[in-house]
């Protein structure tokens, strides 16, 4: 690991794009407390029990293959060493991450994993993503390889998907919702006031952006999908496999079971509640089918004036790709269309990179074209050759060769006028980039470009073939994703809460020696019966670690006082016992 480094490399992460590696944080394996690997232990063995039963058989075997163990959290170097010989691997980052920033993570067969843990009180379901759900749900699924391959195309084509204002907005509300659940401490006024803002975002009447149709299609797949047969699927979608009480309840008959299809992408979703319908498919293969129908319909493959629309409207970096496989990445914030809809004029404010199959040109990065690029597209005025179509001859014929004087109108009607330095052409050589000095851009009565801005490049094409977003080559832009202004918040440590970890400790280390000791658990009994009567987990625990019968009873009846008192803890306490029983411990 190199010493720049403060997480375990290898070389699937290696080879992520800069932009990408900014969200990677070390995992702190150390952090984790005693309650955090009792809630661990108590979620897996209550899920792998049910799931056994109604997951899909990918599951159970991908737990094994993927290195996540029952009895303790993961570490995510155990996990990559033997995440790569599936050909994935898995980082830690803090919570939600950009939506095209995840799905580019999974295009390069990286997992994202929030490495933080739910808190107890959310033991059930948590919004935020944490290790359960990334490690637990996510993983073990990957092992199946056409799933695996399902999950990097959805982020290939996901991560060029166009985002809209609103997709931002509702990135950050969900992620200031999930960290402020699951901050200690939290007032509920302002978990309310939180959920509140995301289930208004959630209800505004806005046109859905490409993203938040990929952001739909993944829901109801990758993270809530059932598979098989509609009358008795199974689970294999990662909320589900990391939730125990939608992991229950989702095969029940009130929840409306659908066949899975393009449809998807336009069935909304609301976070903070359980989903009162699912998807299911055949199978993984399928979910392929669906996905290529799907991009089809994105300004990826459509490309025109649409694409750019969106890019402009989503204010963030995109790109185009032009008829000569010219492409332009930038910040994209003025067409001018004819009276047919196409684009004939486009610019970029910031930095612009132009790029040839996905590989930047070089002399031509984001230090080069620091404020911006523009240019014209189609054809030339009465003739009937695009400038990309001529050969040597007639680009002769109309000056287009270095150190030539150039005045020419392209049909939309805007003109320019210039010095021609030089040009770049593609492999097939057609010309698809020009430089001009002391060049003028006009377009009706203004100005577009003046000899005093500098060496005008001009880009050849008829049309826009692709747009998408993000750049064209991934090392152009390494600042591509901006840092979010929701910040997680870390716990407080109380002498209470030290005290409390020193308990959970204790039985962790009964249970990994063999030993026992109910003169030591009859003591720190009469001590939490005191002082934290309603900790039903740690009661487990100690039930499991004793040996006494009398004990025992004092204690199972103390379990059951719980239960009576608190109904919210009653199906964690009975499922608790119930794993006592079976001999899971």
């Amino acid at each position: 690991m190199s010493e720049s480094l403060s997480y375990e490399s290898n070389e699937l992460i290696q080879r992520l794009p800069k932009h990408l590696k900014q969200f990677i944080k070390p995992q702190n394996y150390s952090d984790y407390t005693p309650i955090n690997q009792a809630v661990w232990r108590y979620v897996m063995r209550r899920l792998v029990k049910h799931l056994s039963k109604v997951a899909h058989s990918s599951y159970l075997e991908g737990l094994k293959k993927t290195g996540v163990s029952i009895e303790e959290i993961p570490s995510m170097y155990g996990m990559n060493r033997i995440l790569k010989d599936i050909g994935w691997a898995a980082v830690a980052v803090d919570g939600f991450i950009p939506p095209n920033a995840f799905m580019e993570f999974q295009a390069y067969k990286v997992l994202v994993i929030a490495s933080d843990i739910r808190q107890l009180e959310n033991i059930e379901y948590t919004p935020a993503p944490d290790i359960i759900h990334e490690s637990a749900g996510h993983a073990p699924i990957i092992a199946n390889p056409d799933y695996a391959e399902y999950l990097r195309r959805l982020g290939d084509i996901g991560s060029k998907a166009i985002l809209s204002k609103h997709d931002m907005e509702m990135y950050e509300a969900v992620r200031r919702l999930s960290i402020l659940k699951e901050a200690e401490g939290t007032p509920q006024a302002t978990i309310d006031q939180a959920e509140a803002d995301v289930i208004a975002l959630q209800n505004r009447d806005v046109e859905l952006s490409e993203m938040a149709k990929i952001r739909n299609l993944q829901w109801w797949t990758v993270e809530y999908g059932l598979i098989g047969d509609l009358e008795n699927p199974q689970l294999y979608g990662a909320g589900l496999l990391s939730s125990i009480g939608e992991s229950m309840s989702c095969l029940k008959p009130e929840v409306k079971k659908i066949p899975y299809s393009i449809e998807a992408a336009f069935q909304e979703f609301d976070v903070t509640e359980p989903q009162p319908q699912l998807y299911v498919t055949p199978d993984f293969s399928y979910l392929m089918q669906v996905l290529e129908e799907f991009s089809n319909t994105l300004s990826l493959r459509k490309g025109g004036s649409k694409g750019m629309k969106r890019l402009i409207e989503s204010d963030l970096v995109g790109s185009i790709e032009l008829s000569t496989g010219l492409q332009v990445s930038g910040k994209f914030t003025r067409a001018i269309m004819n009276e047919d809809n196409e684009v004939i004029f486009f610019k970029t404010e910031g930095p612009t990179a132009l790029a040839y199959r996905d590989k930047e040109l070089i002399g031509h990065g984001i230090n080069y074209h620091s404020h911006g690029f523009s240019s014209p597209l189609g054809k030339l005025k009465n003739i009937n050759l695009a400038i990309e179509d001529m050969g040597p001859v007639d680009l002769k014929a109309y000056n287009f060769y270095d150190g030539k004087w150039l005045s020419f109108e392209f049909e939309s009607g805007v003109k320019v006028e210039g010095l021609n330095v030089t040009g770049i052409r593609n492999i097939q050589g057609k010309l698809m980039l020009i430089q001009l000095a002391e060049c003028t851009v006009t377009y009706r009565d203004e100005i577009l470009f003046k000899p005093e801005f500098g060496i005008y490049d001009m880009v050849v094409g008829k049309e826009i073939v692709s747009a998408f977003a993000g750049p064209a080559d991934s090392d152009s832009f390494p600042n591509l994703y901006g840092e979010s202004q929701t910040l997680t918040i870390k716990p407080d440590t109380s002498q209470e809460l030290t005290t409390l970890e020193n308990h959970y400790a204790f039985v962790r280390q009964l249970r990994e020696s063999g030993s026992s000791d109910d003169d030591e658990i009859r003591s720190r009994f009469s001590d939490l019966k005191s002082n934290r009567p309603h900790e039903w987990l740690l009661f487990l625990e100690l039930l499991e670690a004793a040996q006494n019968s009398e004990l025992k009873a004092v204690l199972l009846d103390h379990l059951r006082n719980i239960k009576n008192q608190r109904a919210e803890l009653e199906s964690l306490i009975e499922d608790g016992l119930k794993l006592l029983e079976d001999g899971l411990s």
